[in-house]
């Protein structure tokens, strides 16, 4: 490897580095906020690093790895969701009893995983990557072991990605057969050779897109994401719904974006379907939830596949509608997550969608944040979430993508009603015989806020953003 290449993977090498600094520091060193400040630090030293290595791109870093701007905006906004779930689980470990400093450290692990799916190029950089997220998420989840509902869904979530692991495997090995080849562009570039589109390729690709669906909690393969997303820690169920997705959703933009998938092609069909049960399923089976957690989840499926429109329309919005609407997923499902956390602690968290009736009249600033967080899922103003909604129909219409478009319209209205609900609840009278909520840290306080913020300012001044989210994303769909 050249400097050149070392610079281009200094936010990893970061990571990696601090990590073995932060166990070491757990062994020897048993202090939370030790390894809390340690985390926070290096993950804000690896979003710096991020500057010297635009100077370098774009590169390809071995059969690997590919570091271009698309990467690194991706793995900015991860190390981004990263930064701020480390920010938001401070006050929520706090009531843990004991030192916990290795939560800290999955968090880090995680992200880094995730880092690597973002610049992945190659199937063995795919799996590395999967595999890392994976491991880190199945502990984090049952990371309260007196807990049975923590430990039933880690081995849920353990059981099926294994299973998942297994078809992404033989996906895999079908193609490599077909190819002789595990590298994204060589694979991309033949695929759309005509006399490439065997049985084994088509059937090889269709277990990958299951794979990928599985990982991204797409329906059919969303089985788990509602136990899941219930029983893990409220910080951990937020990171999983952003950090985990966005990594390998961007590993799929770059495993396609040299492929043709002409409309009614089997491929093509296939993630339609996908992407038109996750709008419709997600939103109507949020809709009877009386988990605020369970019904994010379902959220969650839907928004997915939100993202899928403008992925098959393959236009020149799609790029630059994708990587809007994430950021602005981020900053809204990381806040809404955050003021459930903030509002929990390790034994009882604030799930029950009754226990948020009255929240105004308690404690009103996180009322009107969680509020603004739930009009940006609604997709209304003045958040960023109706900028994003309006550019992935434009996206979806550009592309005459036409059944997909429908299926985003027919699911953003039924969400409204189950987000909806939440809110009137919210700002209703408080019952006679309320329970407090506990009020939230100072420092949590701040990162809401900051969020908050940052959702409203992209709902009326979106337009910085999106022009330079053009100017990076060029070279994908």
């Amino acid at each position: 490897m050249s400097i050149q290449d070392v610079i281009s993977l200094l936010p990893l090498f970061i990571l990696t580095a601090m990590a073995v600094i932060v166990m070491l520091a757990i062994a020897f060193w048993p202090n939370r906020r030790a390894s809390f400040w340690l985390t926070l630090s290096s993950l804000i030293l690896a979003l710096a690093a991020l500057v010297p290595a635009a100077s370098t791109v774009p590169r390809h870093v071995t059969d690997l790895f590919v570091v271009d701007k698309f990467a690194l905006f991706y793995m900015g906004l991860i190390l981004a969701g990263g930064l701020v779930t480390t920010a938001l689980s401070r006050g929520y470990m706090d009531k843990y009893a004991g030192n916990r400093g290795e939560y800290f450290l999955l968090i880090m692990v995680a992200t880094l995983g995730a880092s690597l799916l973002a610049i992945s190029s190659h199937f063995i950089s795919f799996f590395l990557g999967t595999g890392i997220v994976s491991l880190s998420l199945y502990t984090l989840i049952a990371y309260n072991p007196s807990q049975r509902q923590r430990i039933e869904a880690s081995l849920k979530y353990l059981i099926l990605v294994g299973a998942a692991t297994a078809i992404l495997l033989f996906g895999m090995a079908l193609i490599y057969a077909t190819f002789g080849s595990m590298q994204f562009e060589q694979i991309s570039i033949r695929a759309v050779q005509p006399d490439q589109n065997s049985p084994f390729l088509l059937i090889g690709f269709g277990l990958l897109i299951a794979g990928i669906s599985f990982e991204l909690a797409l329906v059919p393969f969303h089985m788990w994401t509602p136990d899941v997303y219930q029983g893990a820690p409220a910080p951990v169920t937020g990171f999983i719904a952003t950090v985990a997705k966005a990594g390998i959703f961007a590993l799929m933009l770059r495993l396609f974006s040299h492929a043709s998938l002409p409309v009614g092609s089997p491929l093509w069909n296939e993630f339609a379907a996908i992407a038109i049960l996750s709008m419709l399923v997600g939103n109507v089976a949020a809709v009877i939830q009386k988990s605020v957690k369970r019904l994010l989840a379902y959220s969650s499926i839907a928004h997915l596949g939100y993202l899928m429109v403008p992925f098959l329309a393959q236009g020149q919005l799609s790029p630059s509608a994708i990587g809007f609407y994430w950021v602005v997923y981020f900053i809204t499902t990381l806040l809404a997550f955050g003021i459930v956390a903030a509002f929990s602690d390790p034994v009882n968290e604030l799930d029950d969608s009754e226990a948020y009736r009255g929240m105004f009249k308690q404690h009103r600033w996180p009322a009107v944040m969680f509020g603004l967080a739930l009009l940006s899922l609604m997709g209304l103003p003045p958040t960023g979430g109706l900028v994003g909604k309006v550019y992935l129909f434009a996206a979806g219409v550009q592309g005459s993508v036409w059944l997909l478009v429908a299926a985003l319209v027919v699911g953003s209205v039924i969400g409204f009603f189950y987000y909806i609900r939440v809110v009137i609840l919210m700002f209703s009278a408080p019952p006679s015989e309320s329970t407090s909520i506990g009020p939230t840290g100072k420092g949590t306080s701040v990162v809401l806020s900051i969020l908050t913020g940052i959702l409203i300012i992209l709902g009326l001044f979106p337009t910085p953003l999106i022009g330079m989210i053009a100017k990076i994303i060029t070279n994908i769909l």
